[in-house]
């Protein structure tokens, strides 16, 4: 080692970079003293996360092999295989052999089931020549808290034992070896950093021992005579560059036998727990069940109950520091569904935690951010309706499994009676649907706000309210009947070509000013064109199944199968291993035409989430063989190892893109949705019955066919008729009174609003013997204001046979 140290040269490094998205495992100890959770792909370490399942803190961790004039790098330049030591359990080994036949790196990677640390077990072989005739050098990109910029990299040691060091915004990094150090450096990425010198045949450049805030790389030689040929590599993480140390040097002392042992049976007895949903191995050799259960777990952050989207930068390796949060956040949506699986597995603790998180990070007037970091600190700004009501649905799905009992009432009250309130003062229509595009009227969106207002309503009248209980439910059983008049489209080109009366749409316009529903145009993102658009009732999406799924229509309704029918023509893809769709038509979330990543314009590509939704919809319908074959569909999607991505790639193969027809596309994998979704159908079939189904909407909707007796206008949601019989109650988001008149004005009444106790005020209008044909014209005197609203409202009475 040279004792002249200079500035590495190319600061600050080129413009980082994550890595792919398309990870092969990812694992964490089962331990929650393990705050560390890791990920692989193309054979290396990926994206580390510590101390926090949202803090990145490496873009990889590879290695590099070179000899006299050689230099091959594991992740290009090798035929690679991987296992799981054991189901269940996320301790991989990988087998990495040269192409050209000179060396194989076999790896053991785990977690060290005790301390925020990531272990590589590593064993090398030279397959032609000897040992001595190659040296190994690890290759780490810090990417500390998020971010490739403003990291520094430096070597050093800790108590007399060599380390590789790395600090961004307050994280440390320090990679610590059971075998010496030959050489270290640390550099800027492009320039200076360890790929480049070895590349260029200089070696590690010992003198570069210290790399600042720039998108820098910290590389060490392994002395590989000193192990044999085998090495324990340890990466450890602390608020401190000698916490970091120590928790890397304890590990290695502790030694791979004894903390994989450790980590192993820390996995079996979290399974142990678990319902047996285990199928007969696949012709791969992998319990698919067990890799989804696994994958949950490691999706979630014990401390707090928090579960994150995916461990993943969707098409990270195009993307930079601007995209801080990935999919590595928090979704409501993605975190109930979530929690459903876990809860079908049997994992019922972990379901439970996952509500007292939510009620932790709710927003003060009752909604959840659209996605947060996991202290609850909002993403994107977006309102999704739907995430507001499944809150709700988690606590109705863990009271009926017997997770909580009726006592734990008095715990989620408030959280409930919040929500809902929210959900009446913002409802029905959503800013953004599920796919957080448009806004409108969303069939899945009311299947979630309408079941959620009647959860709401059985927990508030167990509370001891049944007056606010009945309102929750006058608001949810208004919504249900409109949405025929907001979603369901007859006579259009579409219907007539097809043969059937109509379908739902994808999402209704809500913005008024007396247009139809089902003829606004809706404007469809991520497209080249940013104008583009189409006629509501010309966007059709499986997002209308909800309606099924949730339990407000039949599975046999003639307008669910009409629906099906114009899916399956539209969006339904058949290819070798089953029936995909595309999340709606036009869909533009995905690679563009020739395979390059979604850079905010591209092609939406097939979900295998969305075979599995079909697939409840088929069970609903009694048709459990066909559940059985989407089951496999859906399974056949993965990975090699099993992981179930987002988007699987729907064209010809394009080989150096690593897209191949009816595999993982580029999008995120895994998908922890898509993996709950699996285990959700395997509980199904198992159960012959869906079972994240409520039970409440099924009874009043299908059942009993519960009867209106008033129709609500509001001023989001105006309705310009009234069915004969029934009270027109003119519902206000502020105190006022409403002055009516059935004639003309040549009389009036004056009727005042009534406090609901969700921050909505009622004024039921008596026309109930008002007959058809007449006008009921109103206008508002606003209180807290104290002026009139200048406007007059009409609403027709329409006979009841209309």
């Amino acid at each position: 080692m040279t004792d002249r140290i200079i500035v590495p040269p190319g600061a600050p490094g080129i413009s980082s970079r994550w890595t792919s998205s398309a990870k092969s495992a990812v694992g964490t100890a089962a331990d929650a003293k393990s705050r560390v959770w890791f990920t692989i792909s193309h054979g290396i370490l990926n994206e580390i996360y510590a101390p926090r399942l949202d803090t990145a803190c490496i873009r990889d961790f590879g290695f590099i092999v070179t000899s006299d004039g050689y230099f091959s790098e594991e992740k290009r330049d090798t035929i690679q295989t991987g296992e799981m030591l054991e189901d269940g359990v996320p301790a991989y080994r990988l087998i990495h052999t040269a192409r050209d036949g000179r060396y194989r790196i076999t790896k053991t990677i785990f977690s060290d089931p005790d301390r925020e640390v990531v272990l590589q077990d590593i064993v090398f072989e030279a397959l032609i020549g000897k040992t001595s005739d190659y040296a190994l050098h690890a290759l780490v990109a810090p990417h500390l808290v998020n971010a490739g910029s403003g990291n520094t990299a430096w070597y050093g040691d800790f108590k007399g034992h060599g380390m590789l060091f790395a600090e961004g915004r307050g994280t440390f990094l320090a990679v610590a070896s059971s075998v010496p150090w030959l050489a270290r450096s640390a550099g800027f990425v492009g320039v200076s950093d360890g790929w480049q010198t070895l590349r260029r045949g200089e070696g590690l450049r010992s003198e570069y021992q210290r790399g600042e805030n720039g998108n820098v790389a910290i590389s060490g030689t392994l002395d590989l005579t000193a192990g044999n040929g085998r090495a324990l590599l340890a990466i450890g993480f602390g608020a401190q560059a000698e916490e970091a140390a120590f928790r890397s040097l304890i590990s290695i002392q502790r030694g791979a036998p004894a903390a994989l042992e450790a980590f192993r049976t820390g996995w079996r007895q979290w399974q142990s727990k678990l319902i047996p949903l285990d199928q007969p191995r696949d012709a791969k050799g992998l319990n698919r069940y067990r890799v989804s259960t696994l994958v949950l777990a490691s999706h979630r952050d014990a401390a707090s109950g928090a579960i994150i989207a995916s461990l993943s930068v969707p098409w990270g390796s195009s993307k930079g520091d601007d995209d801080l949060g990935g999919y590595h956040l928090v979704w409501p949506r993605d975190l109930v569904e979530v929690a459903g699986g876990l809860l079908a597995a049997g994992a019922t603790e972990a379901a439970e935690a996952v509500l007292g998180y939510l009620m932790a990070v709710q927003e003060a007037d009752g909604h959840w951010a659209q996605n947060s970091w996991l202290d609850g600190r909002p993403y994107w700004g977006g309102i999704q309706m739907d995430e507001t009501g499944f809150p709700i649905l988690l606590y109705d799905m863990l009271l009926r499994a017997g997770a909580i009992d009726a006592s734990a009432t008095a715990r989620y009250s408030k959280m409930i009676e919040a929500a809902a309130g929210y959900i009446v003062r913002h409802g029905p229509a959503t800013n953004q649907d599920r796919w957080e595009e448009d806004g409108g009227y969303s069939p899945f969106t009311l299947a979630v706000e309408v079941t959620a207002l009647l959860v709401a309503a059985d927990a508030i009248e167990a509370a001891g309210d049944p007056s606010a209980a009945q309102y929750l439910r006058e608001v949810a059983d208004g919504w249900n009947e409109q949405i025929e008049t907001w979603t369901y489209a007859t006579d259009t080109e579409l219907s007539r070509r097809l043969g059937i009366e109509g379908y739902y749409i994808r999402i209704g316009d809500s913005t008024g000013n007396g247009a139809d529903p089902l003829r606004g145009r809706v404007a469809i993102r991520n497209r080249a064109d940013t104008n583009a658009s189409l006629e509501a009732d010309s966007l059709i999406s499986p997002d209308a199944l909800a309606l099924v799924r949730f339990g407000l229509r039949a599975a046999d309704d003639p307008r669910i199968r009409n629906t099906v029918t114009a899916i399956d023509a539209v969006l339904k893809r058949e290819l070798p291993a089953g029936p995909y769709w595309y999340r709606y038509n036009d869909d533009g979330y995905g690679e563009h035409e020739d395979g390059s990543p979604f850079d905010g314009t591209g092609t939406g590509r097939l979900w295998p989430l969305l075979t599995g939704e079909r697939a409840h919809y088929e069970l609903a319908l009694g048709r459990i063989d066909e559940a059985r074959r989407l089951l496999a569909a859906l399974e056949a999607s993965s990975s090699d190892g099993g992981l179930i991505p987002e988007q699987i790639w729907d064209a010809k193969d394009i080989p150096e893109r690593e897209l191949f027809l009816g595999r993982p596309a580029g999008s995120a994998m895994p998908l922890a949705w898509a993996h709950a979704e699996h285990i959700k159908l395997l509980r199904s079939i198992r159960d012959g019955a869906v079972f994240d189904m409520p039970l409440q909407a099924a009874r009043r909707y299908i059942q009993n066919n519960q009867k209106l007796f008033a129709q609500s206008w509001r001023m989001t949601s105006k309705i310009e008729s009234l069915v004969e019989g029934r009270i027109l109650r003119v519902e206000l988001l502020e105190s006022g009174t409403v002055r009516w008149s059935s004639d003309g004005w040549r009389t009036f009444d004056e009727v005042s609003a009534k406090a609901t106790g969700f921050g909505t005020y009622i004024c039921d209008l008596p026309t109930r013997a008002l007959r058809a044909e007449k006008d009921v014209v109103f206008t508002i005197y606003w209180s807290g204001r104290k002026s009139w609203e200048g406007t007059n409202f009409v609403v027709r009475v329409a006979s009841a046979m209309a």
